[in-house]
């Protein structure tokens, strides 16, 4: 009986801890591999022929219909140029000038890694859809409420970014911790 009882407390112990590393590798995302670049994050594992089985399963949750490496980066962040969280309560402006890429999308995602439902069906902008300046500068706006041609729709919660560079130039796969990426600053919250 005592030994039964062993038995089945490290099977309980072992489910716990095996459930517990695959929430904090795979839903949380927490692998090696990862680059930052301000705000904004990218793993050199994911598409690549190094991602492991737990690279593997972290874009399955949170990448689904990923591209290989060589074919797209992706760069996501879920806090603002000053490192607070994004807050789908605030109103955002993301700046930048296009990135050295052929095409070029950013993309806003609710917790659960889908878009954002919104009448406006307005998810994200890109190299073909903004707004430059005369400087070749763009402004989007990330908000609840409808503003410029330039905007992402947000919802009442937490949300994240991803940008997706295709065909990225070599300076990016060489460097992707120096890349120009789009600031993202926190204007208001409501």
């Amino acid at each position: 009986m005592k030994l039964a009882l062993k038995i089945l407390a490290v099977l309980v112990i072992g489910i716990l801890l095996g459930l517990g590393a695959t929430w904090l590798f795979v839903v949380r995302g927490a692998m090696p591999g990862g680059v930052t670049d301000g705000p904004w994050k990218t793993n050199l594992l994911i598409g690549s022929s190094g991602g492991d089985m737990r690279v593997r399963a972290a874009v399955a949750v949170h990448g689904l219909f990923a591209l290989n490496r060589s074919e797209t980066i992706y760069y996501s962040t879920n806090a603002d140029s000053d490192g607070n969280r994004l807050d789908g309560n605030c109103t955002y402006l993301l700046t930048g000038r296009d990135p050295p890429a052929r095409w070029w999308s950013i993309t806003a995602y609710a917790a659960d890694d889908y878009l954002i439902p919104n009448a406006a069906k307005r998810y994200s902008v890109s190299k073909n859809s903004v707004t430059r300046n005369a400087a070749g500068q763009f402004t989007a706006t990330l908000s609840r409420r409808r503003s410029s041609r330039d905007w992402i729709a947000l919802g009442g919660k937490r949300f994240s970014l991803t940008l997706r560079l295709y065909n990225p130039s070599p300076s990016v796969a060489a460097d992707p911790a120096h890349v120009a990426l789009p600031s993202i600053k926190k204007v208001s919250c409501s």
